[in-house]
């Protein structure tokens, strides 16, 4: 049996907990990612009526699964439980780096259900045609890589239910289809021409600073937005990046050093920057001045960072821990791109015998 259960703390909020007995033993487990705040606006109100809601889900779920554990079955309280509130408080409980993908492709899974008209679908109603129609919508909605980075968090997801034995059997040794489509290349600018760039007019010196900056290091931009005195130490570049949480260490060239100018304050930001749609659009302004037929925004400047190091020589384990990776999957990216530019420069050579 599993009950939920409320308990007042001292701070006006309220913690919920799954008073759990079965086979006997007696425990309980606090949700606490799912605490009730002080209701002081209607938008808390109705915040904690959806934590509520996520709650009772999961104890629902909880039951089924201690159930199931027992019979080796479904049962039928786990046919009773609707899949995106079991999904989302999965989602909330997610510790790993990828949790902002894990909540994007359950986003796409719930507007894929509201269009269908079937928002309260139970794991029990869940089929491999139902599967294969959600992968077709994405394939229709995704662009590059998309479908098939939010259909393979969605199958971990629905693994998980399955090994919760929330699911009778894998659903997705029955699914036919595959998602479709693959990343799409971006441009890259040679050192060539970023230094076209550096002598190139632009409407922003500090946007122009900056970029070159992420030109030279394969700072993302979030970063260089972020980037304060602090982080430079000495000739050197410290920092805990924001979309891995992975700590970045990495020696700064002459031409980087340069474009830093006259230090500040520790806590001071390096770049005084607009927003990233600001910036994007003086970057894309700034291209087509300097003659560069590529689309550029500031992302390119890190892919173009990357490549630019494998053509120079860096070896691909040096610039992955240089660009901050945290698999060599990602800096093989660059090393395709190194080998079809030479590929290019090389078939220039040809000449009629």
């Amino acid at each position: 049996m599993v009950v939920l259960r409320k308990r007042k703390n001292e701070s006006g909020t309220v913690s919920l907990r799954l008073d759990i007995n079965h086979n006997g033993k007696r425990w309980v487990e606090t949700l606490n990612h799912l605490r009730l705040n002080k209701p002081v606006t209607p938008i808390d109100r109705e915040h904690n009526k959806l934590k509520l809601e996520q709650a009772k889900a999961i104890a629902v779920a909880r039951a089924a699964e201690l159930e199931a554990g027992n019979y080796k079955v479904v049962s039928k309280l786990a046919k009773e439980t609707v899949m995106t509130a079991w999904m989302q408080s999965y989602v909330d409980s997610y510790t790993k780096k990828d949790k902002r993908n894990m909540q994007g492709a359950l986003n796409r899974f719930k507007d894929f259900l509201s269009a269908q008209k079937k928002g309260k679908l139970t794991f029990s109603e869940l089929t491999p045609l139902l599967i294969e129609d959600f992968l077709e919508y994405l394939n229709e909605r995704s662009t590059g890589e998309g479908a098939s980075s939010y259909y393979n968090r969605f199958k971990k997801m629905l693994k998980h239910a399955y090994r919760k034995n929330l699911l009778a059997d894998n659903p997705f040794e029955k699914v036919e289809t595959k998602p479709k489509g693959k990343a799409a290349k971006k441009d890259v600018l040679t050192l060539e021409e970023i230094t076209l760039l550096a002598n190139t007019p632009i409407q922003s010196n500090e946007v122009k600073r900056a970029f070159l900056f992420s030109c030279m290091t394969g700072l993302r931009w979030i970063d260089v937005k972020n980037l304060k005195w602090k982080h430079i130490k000495g000739n050197n570049l410290d920092l805990r990046q924001s979309k891995t949480g992975e700590d970045l260490s990495q020696p700064l060239n002459d031409t980087a050093m340069k474009l830093l100018g006259e230090a500040g304050n520790a806590t001071s930001n390096v770049f005084d920057l607009p927003t990233a749609n600001g910036a994007n659009k003086t970057i894309k302004a700034w291209v087509k001045r300097a003659g560069i037929d590529k689309k550029i925004t500031w992302h390119n400047a890190r892919h173009s960072a990357g490549t630019n190091m494998i053509l120079t020589g860096t070896d691909v384990v040096t610039a992955s821990k240089l660009l901050g990776h945290t698999t060599l999957k990602h800096t093989q990216r660059y090393v395709d791109t190194a080998r079809e530019l030479k590929e290019a420069a090389t078939s220039k050579l040809n000449i009629n015998i």
